[in-house]
């Protein structure tokens, strides 16, 4: 029972459900015939690994594929790449009214690069990174040239930005060797400047300079010995002349008295005092308080000595007659006063050179620090050059496998090539979804229009009132009623069809002939 009030209920909408989807059906088609016809036209890229192994020659490019993609699909979709590319083919007609914000857009809504493959997991081995490149246009012809030249700017992008990252990288290591290299040079002439300075200085020469201080030192003690030698002979041969009048020992023998009494305490103090001294001289320094306090008190016996008066000094004679034992005497106490000046000479020379090289052991540990400091920031510096080096070497063979293409480059797999069908519209989906949408349309009105009628219709509707019906008596059409039905449908179907057919005519006629349309349809069904 309930079917077939629904059944009526139907019915009764049929009219209303053929009307809108009629109308959808019509606008569906319209949509179908007039959308502009769009061709998609695709190449195929892959991103090939280094020819050249890691291990033997390394690229100084350290850019991932997918990054680099990404980066080259930036630089293509930019304003000023596109606007170029759409005036170099003429992808807008000449008279478009486009601005150039819009036709930007526009490209970049149409161009599609898509990237799949490469390490999507470190787990898992690395695919092939592919590259799809697709562009959509109104003309066949006009979608693969753009899709080939779009492959050319990816190419080329590529290669400059691996060929220019080679290049600054070199550039760097180059600059970085230069600079090196001069603060070497720079550096190394401070060091030689410093070690010219401090000649005399430099921790190399220490043992040498430490051992020509003691032979100085020795070379004073004999220097010394022998002065104090030659100094005793000098009193000894004053002595003995003014004791026997002779300088010969065998005068003196002759004279035992005298030679005994030859001496006299102040001169033989003096002398005791100069031998202490030159046996101490060659164990102590010139500097010990014990080797002053000597030279002090030879000073004062040398004075003391020089004040006596001489032994046997004659206060007459004929001196126009000289004693040749007098004149033998001057003559040898003069060759003694010569070799004493001489030792005194050489003996200065000694405490001079001594003092010198003193002074330059002194300032050795000085000196060795700063040249330490002066050779280990070299020693440094030379390590950074080396590495300098070493870089500037590995950069200029990345940079040659990058101009020789012998790295990572992107390759066409295939070129994109005019297609014989068009990737849209698909016409006669739309034309279903504008039927579709019709019926559908008309359905939901219908189910509102029911559920909006509050009027009893039936039996059942009375038991919402609690009211029971007792009998049902059907309505009863009169016989102009049924005319009037059945007048108002043919007229709505005749309607129908006319404008069903004129509709189809105008499209025809104006808009896109439908014969080649449903050869098309019916071979896509077939």
């Amino acid at each position: 029972m309930q079917i077939a009030f629904y059944w009526q209920l139907f019915l009764r909408r049929v009219p209303m459900l053929l009307f809108f989807t009629v109308i959808g059906a019509g606008v569906g088609v319209w949509l179908a015939l007039t959308l502009p016809t769009a061709y998609k036209s695709e190449a195929v890229l892959v991103v090939e690994s280094g020819q050249i192994p890691d291990e033997l020659a390394a690229s100084t490019v350290r850019t991932g594929e997918i990054e680099a993609l990404q980066i080259i699909r930036q630089r293509i979709l930019s304003r000023d790449v596109l606007l170029e590319l759409a005036n170099d083919l003429n992808i807008f007609p000449a008279g478009s009214d486009l601005g150039a914000d819009n036709k930007v857009d526009s490209l970049r809504e149409r161009i599609e690069i898509a990237t799949r493959g490469g390490q999507v997991n470190r787990r898992l081995p690395r695919d092939a990174t592919i590259v799809s490149v697709g562009f959509t246009a109104n003309s066949a012809t006009l979608s693969a040239n753009t899709v080939n030249e779009l492959v050319t700017l990816i190419l080329q992008t590529n290669v400059e930005m691996r060929t220019s990252v080679a290049r600054q990288t070199l550039e760097f290591f180059t600059q970085e060797v230069e600079r090196f290299e001069a603060e070497l040079a720079q550096l190394s002439a401070q060091i030689l400047d410093f070690q010219e300075a401090n000649l005399e200085a430099l921790p190399d020469s220490l043992e040498f300079r430490r051992d020509r201080q003691l032979r100085l030192r020795e070379r004073l003690a004999d220097l010394e010995q022998q002065q104090v030698a030659l100094q005793d002979r000098r009193i000894q041969l004053i002595s003995l002349y003014e004791s026997t009048g002779t300088t010969s020992v065998e005068g003196a023998l002759r004279q035992p008295a005298i030679a005994a009494q030859s001496l006299r305490p102040a001169e033989q103090n003096l002398a005791q005092l100069r031998n202490e001294y030159a046996s101490l001289a060659a164990v102590l320094s010139e500097s010990n308080p014990r080797m002053a306090l000597l030279r002090s008190q030879i000073d004062v016996a040398e004075q003391v000595v020089a004040a006596l008066p001489p032994l046997g000094a004659s206060t007459g004679g004929d001196s126009s007659t000289q004693d040749p034992q007098k004149t033998l005497y001057e003559i040898q106490l003069a060759d003694l006063d010569t070799q004493i000046g001489y030792i005194d000479d050489q003996k200065e020379a000694a405490r001079a050179q001594l003092s010198t090289i003193t002074r330059s052991i002194e300032a050795t540990p000085g000196n060795s620090v700063t040249l330490s400091a002066l050779e280990r920031q070299y020693e440094a510096l030379q390590a950074q050059y080396n590495q300098a080096i070493a870089s500037k070497s590995r950069a200029e063979t990345g940079s040659m496998i990058e101009s020789l293409s012998r790295g990572q480059r992107i390759t066409v797999v295939e070129q994109a090539v005019p297609p014989d069908n068009p990737s849209s519209p698909n016409r006669p989906m739309v034309a279903m979804a504008g039927t579709a949408a019709g019926f559908g349309f008309a359905l939901a009105i219908a189910l509102l229009l029911e559920l909006l009628n509050q009027k009893i219709r039936r039996p059942e509707d009375l038991s919402a009132l609690e009211i029971e019906a007792f009998a049902v008596i059907p309505y009863m059409q009169t016989p102009g009623e049924t005319t009037a039905i059945i007048i108002r449908r043919l007229v709505l179907t005749v309607v129908f069809f006319t404008l069903t057919v004129g509709g189809l005519w105008y499209i025809d006629q104006n808009v896109r002939p439908l014969i080649p349309l449903v050869e098309d349809l019916m071979s896509s069904i077939l």
